[in-house]
């Protein structure tokens, strides 16, 4: 039991003064975007709103989306004028960006910059310039990387670079914080792991929505190839042909779907495999409630979002053994799979 002294009004608002801050929020990944990156600056920003700071979001042009725009709750967005060239990255400048980062600190009265997403160019280089100009930096990193292929050697000794002088970094589970210990030489005591949440007020099961004369298995997620697109493939035929009461309702998007469509129309599954593509994150709750069962086939994977709403929604999950899944939840909550396929 503890107890604490009353406080005055004045010195309430002398401390709530004191802890007020003005966040910029920096990742090529936004808005419309949507991905789990994209949810969690946009969800982190509106808690840090609801506690009296000042957020501010800076990303690329997405289309015609450039300039200044206002979210919910006041969350001001600048799409600086930058147009993405692989995988909705902008195209590394180094200095090129400065101008525009350094307008948008002095004018904004930014304290912290919080850079999000080790693939993202723009997150470098505001991290450079911000500590250049003697602000304080955090850095949070959301997924796994390799050490040995070209393009990871590559983003490694970028990641050296650009953290040797952040003051905290943030990892979303404890294989993610040994993943970038290892890749950026951080000292392990200025990395810390704070798991990624959701907000179960709109993530709530609805049993009613569920068939009671077959079993659904929900799977959303991008359809590319780290997010196990082809390892679906393999599984839902297989599935298909042991268990005649099963569908399968997928969505998502991606350069992969167009093995799913060819999968689906090879074993004649028009009928047992709804393909939704992308789902906006609104609807996504709508669409996990029509299932039992979520699949995620992750190949690696930081930190799954995808399984906390699943579970929310009160879907038993079935999951790969990869990366920080197995930290989401007690075995007794989900299901993991080892990934081994042979023919």
């Amino acid at each position: 039991m503890s107890t604490s002294l009353p406080l005055s009004s004045s010195s309430l608002s002398q401390n709530a003064s004191r802890q007020q801050h003005r966040v910029l929020m920096v990742s090529d990944f936004f808005y419309p975007n949507f991905g789990g990156v994209e949810n969690h600056i946009y969800y982190l920003s509106q808690c840090l709103l609801r506690r009296g700071h000042k957020v501010v979001v800076m990303t690329h042009a997405y289309g015609g989306r450039c300039g200044v725009r206002y979210m919910t709750n006041g969350l001001k967005v600048y799409y600086v004028p930058r147009l993405p060239f692989l995988m909705q990255n902008t195209l590394p400048t180094l200095y090129g960006t400065f101008p525009i980062i350094r307008n948008i600190l002095i004018r904004e009265g930014i304290t912290v910059v919080h850079g999000h997403q080790a693939f993202s160019t723009l997150c470098h280089e505001a991290l450079l310039h911000a500590r250049t100009m003697g602000y304080k930096v955090v850095f949070t990193d959301h997924s796994l990387y390799g050490f040995a292929d070209l393009g990871s050697i590559h983003m490694n000794k970028v990641l050296q670079f650009t953290l040797a002088d952040v003051h905290e970094t943030i990892c979303v589970s404890h294989t993610s914080k040994e993943n970038t210990v290892l890749r950026s030489g951080l000292p392990p005591q200025k990395v810390f792991v704070i798991p990624n949440a959701v907000d179960t007020a709109m993530f709530k099961p609805n049993p009613s929505a569920r068939p009671s004369d077959e079993v659904v298995i929900v799977v959303i997620s991008r359809l590319v190839y780290r997010k196990g697109a082809d390892l679906l493939v393999e599984v839902i035929p297989e599935i298909c042909r042991l268990f005649s009461n099963v569908r399968f309702l997928v969505g998502g998007d991606g350069p992969k779907r167009v093995r799913l469509e060819e999968m689906r129309e090879k074993h004649s599954l028009q009928e047992r495999v709804e393909m939704l593509g992308a789902v906006p994150h609104t609807q996504v709750q709508s669409v996990l409630v029509r299932g039992h069962i979520f699949l995620n086939s992750s190949l690696t994977e930081a930190f799954c979002i995808a399984i906390l709403e699943a579970a929310s929604c009160g879907l038993l999950t079935v999951s790969t053994r990869v990366g920080g899944v197995p930290e989401e939840f007690h075995m007794q909550w989900k299901i993991t799979l080892d990934v081994k396929l042979e023919k």
